[in-house]
């Protein structure tokens, strides 16, 4: 039988609605104090940061662990940089379609929010911002020539549903979004750690991305540690069941290897596994994923079953209740 979560405890982090306000409005100061522009702040006819594919800098970076396999160690470094800048494309036009999906379900979680909420304010400062996000991406994507596809699961099924989530559990699409944006946000602090061999525009775009992101995870936090702790047992149950299958889904459709890019340059099917099927690549996606286990520990949706329903999925590869304590 499935443990449901407790009533919320003194040690559950409620946050209370002063400090919920004080963190929504000073997030809304801060977009409008310190944000950017696609077309002002990036010179993309800069000749720096003309793209070409076989500029070395474009190569995988260390952190995508396909870099350390004979097989693509083997390939001509124009190839290797070609390869490099098909899955840096891959990345852009998956983002492109988690903004588009992410701008409609803040529109629908921004209509449903009670009147006078600052989260009212603060969710359309996150649509503008991820619509620049869109336009970025998808310049980014077109100056490259490459015919690189977006995700086929993200332009269909996510797409129309996922909007629709703050209708049945604003929380639930929070989760949602922080499932993507928590793992992207960890991939590109990964590469921008290699800044001094990384192409320019890559790191301009990823400062940029990394620079609101940051926003953008911390209101969706912030807003559930006030939210969660006050629902009832039985939706608090489905978000603790909801959570580590949401995470594991949305996680692997954005730090997963682009099928274009296996066809595209034939990846042997036995060099897909030794790069994301080994236990590096299995600790790094563990990583990437836990700002998200972190937060459902935060808000007592860490049970038993949970607990073990995360390790079931990769999530975790110790108790995340005593994982996350140390």
């Amino acid at each position: 039988m499935l443990t449901q979560p407790p009533p919320p405890t003194p040690g559950t982090p409620i946050v209370d609605d002063r400090s919920y306000t004080h963190v929504v409005d000073r997030l809304s100061r801060s977009s409008v104090r310190k944000n950017w522009s696609p077309y002002r702040d990036i010179p993309w006819d800069d000749p720096e940061f003309d793209i070409d594919p076989a500029d070395p800098r474009w190569r995988l970076p260390d952190a995508d662990r396909l870099s350390a396999t004979r097989w693509y160690q083997g390939l001509s470094p124009a190839v290797q940089a070609r390869l490099g800048l098909w899955r840096v494309t891959a990345m852009m036009q998956t983002g492109v379609q988690f903004e588009n999906v992410l701008k409609r379900g803040l529109l629908t979680f921004a209509r449903r929010l009670p009147a006078g909420s600052p989260a009212f304010r603060y969710a359309y400062h996150e649509v503008i911002e991820e619509a620049n996000h869109g336009m970025m991406f998808r310049e980014f994507a077109t100056r490259t020539g490459l015919p690189v596809p977006g995700l086929p699961a993200v332009r269909g099924v996510l797409a129309e549903l996922v909007p629709l989530l703050p209708w049945l559990s604003p929380e639930l699409f929070l989760i949602f979004a922080l499932a993507g944006e928590e793992p992207i946000d960890h991939a590109q602090r990964q590469v921008l750690r290699e800044a001094s061999r990384t192409h320019p525009l890559q790191v301009r775009i990823m400062r940029i991305h990394v620079a609101e992101e940051a926003r953008h995870l911390s209101f969706a936090r912030h807003h559930l540690r006030h939210r969660v702790p006050r629902l009832g047992r039985l939706h608090r149950t489905l978000l603790a069941l909801a959570m580590p299958v949401v995470v594991r889904i949305v996680a692997g459709l954005v730090l997963g290897p682009p099928r274009s890019m296996n066809r595209e340059f034939a990846i042997p099917r036995r060099v897909r596994a030794q790069a994301y099927r080994d236990p590096a690549w299995r600790a790094e996606f563990r990583a990437a994923v836990a700002g998200p286990r972190r937060l459902a520990v935060e808000l007592g949706l860490m049970t038993p079953a949970c607990t073990r329903l995360w390790r079931l999925l990769g999530l975790s590869d110790a108790d995340p209740r005593k994982e996350e304590a140390r």
